[in-house]
């Protein structure tokens, strides 16, 4: 969706809240009318190239989209992942994810074997067992690839120092919920896809819901 439709929606919107009376909710958008904005606060902060990739996360459904802007606003990729299980915000050691616009700073583990263990952000050379129900336990380790986080507001900047990163998981089947120590959890296969899609310095855009 471009700005243009995007407007046009949000005019129409208004006029119908109007006529009606009523509420106009989120549930009567489409997910990419929900998202869109997202993109923009982007865009309007840090001002996009023309068609720039981004990656939005939403994480009342713990989802994390790949889009772009390039003809028009699209989703190219959507995943799902794992949030931090004490909810969203910035505090340092609150094991919270953080909220609001990040780059990616570093990526890890470029030709790493599917399930490589990390330690400080370094190959181990060994191979996580994935587990695929949902069995907690008390270590998992970091697996297949790491994109470092920067925060880019007042408010997360101290994402990078908190170790913040989108990375691979052991305990797959927990995917989907928020269960992590703050970080964004993602599949092996899908964050080896996703560090083959993304670059140092595309930008995040983390919400706790859209």
């Amino acid at each position: 969706m471009n700005r243009r439709k995007f407007l046009q929606y949000c005019q129409s919107g208004i006029i119908t809240l109007f006529l009606s009376g009523g509420s106009f909710g989120q549930k009567n958008k489409s997910l990419e009318e929900r998202i869109f904005p997202l993109y923009e606060e982007i865009n309007r902060k840090f001002n996009l190239e023309h068609g720039e990739s981004a990656l939005l996360v939403d994480g009342e459904n713990q989802k994390l989209h790949l889009v772009d802007g390039l003809d028009e606003f699209k989703i190219n990729k959507t995943y799902n992942i794992s949030t931090g299980k004490y909810g969203f915000g910035n505090e340092r050691g609150s094991y919270k994810t953080p909220l609001g616009i990040h780059r990616i700073g570093d990526m890890h583990g470029e030709g790493e074997p599917f399930g490589t263990i990390f330690i400080s952000r370094q190959s181990t050379r060994r191979i996580a067992t994935i587990h695929y129900n949902k069995m907690r336990f008390l270590h998992s380790p970091i697996t297949s690839r790491i994109l470092e986080l920067d925060g880019c507001e007042e408010k997360n900047k101290n994402s990078q120092s908190r170790l913040i990163y989108i990375h691979g998981t052991s305990e797959e089947g927990l995917i989907g919920e928020p269960v992590s120590d703050g970080c964004i959890r993602m599949k092996n296969s899908d964050i080896i896809e996703l560090y083959n899609l993304v670059k140092v310095g595309t930008y995040l855009n983390i919400k706790d819901r859209v």
